[in-house]
């Protein structure tokens, strides 16, 4: 099973470019979409998920043609958006059935049968007769995988499903994502790489439209070992050291600022070599550092 996107472009009305000759190989597996808001992720999602058209380009899942035949993909899609609405006085069993009829399963018994197992495996079996708007935003966000695993589907694709969730019920999630991302291709379009880095085993960056790296997340990180440097420096120093060095990131780290540096080798003495993680390759590539291409630098600080 393989995702094929060739030379896909879109640009708005507005004059914006949102996707720019995007072309990417996805196989089965969880990919991670790597990108920081308003990089072109979410319109490549709609457009995969057959929701709005491209102006050029193509992207077949296998055999079948996303872009013209998509009543089929339709059938084999599993999409969870960004930001889906519930209706709040219903209850999660209810609407699921509701959505499962209309996925095609008119077998009352085989639709509860299905119902059942995917409330079981969401961990929201012993509230499925709570209403949707006493949910919390992680239970939403599961409910909304729910929704999307009806019909079996063998394209699934989820926009920044943990964006706003508390740690347990991010690796709540991040638990159930792995569970069914083995067998089908499974899209995780997201700002937050640490996602990236616990599910995927193949990946990209995409930035202001344009596709700036993809790969393996661990022949990614082996690739900048050796070329990331450190250092403790005062915040009032920050300006120096962006003009003088090339600074990936930065970050109040026990109140003070530590600074991320790529160079091949070591800066001064005061640098110390760092271990370099996803973040840093995300970091160098939106600098233009891993993939030629030209970017401004981008800070970080947390």
């Amino acid at each position: 099973m393989e995702l094929r996107i060739q030379h896909l472009s879109k640009r708005y009305s507005n004059g914006v470019q949102a996707l720019n000759d995007i072309s990417l190989t996805i196989p089965a597996g969880m990919f991670g979409l790597l990108g920081p808001n308003g990089a072109g992720k979410s319109t490549l999602m709609r457009t995969l998920a057959t929701l709005q058209d491209a102006d050029t380009g193509t992207a077949t899942l296998d055999n079948i043609n996303i872009l013209e035949q998509k009543d089929q993909i339709r059938r084999l899609l599993g999409y969870l958006p960004q930001d889906f609405g519930l209706y709040p006085k219903v209850s999660a069993y209810d609407l699921l059935d509701h959505f499962a009829l209309l996925k095609g399963l008119v077998n009352r018994q085989q639709r509860k049968e299905a119902v059942d197992a995917l409330l079981h495996q969401t961990n929201l079996y012993s509230v499925k007769n709570k209403h949707l708007g006493g949910f919390s935003g992680g239970m939403r966000q599961r409910f909304g995988i729910a929704q999307a695993l009806l019909g079996d589907p063998r394209l699934i694709i989820v926009d920044e499903p943990t964006a706003g969730l508390d740690p347990e019920e991010r690796v709540r999630f991040h638990n159930l994502l792995a569970d069914i991302g083995a067998e089908k291709i499974v899209i995780l379009s997201t700002h937050i790489v640490e996602d990236v880095a616990d599910l995927c085993n193949n990946m990209a960056v995409i930035n202001k439209g344009n596709l700036i790296l993809s790969g393996q997340p661990l022949a990614l990180i082996e690739q900048i070992q050796g070329k990331i440097w450190q250092r403790f420096i005062e915040k009032a120093e920050l300006p120096t050291y962006q003009q003088e060095y090339q600074l990936i990131s930065s970050r109040l780290t026990s109140g003070r600022t530590l600074i991320h540096v790529y160079a091949d080798e070591k800066p001064d003495h005061s640098f110390k070599l760092a271990q370099g993680n996803l973040e840093d390759v995300y970091f160098s590539a939106m600098a233009g550092l891993l993939s030629g291409t030209t970017a401004l630098p981008v800070q970080r600080i947390a």
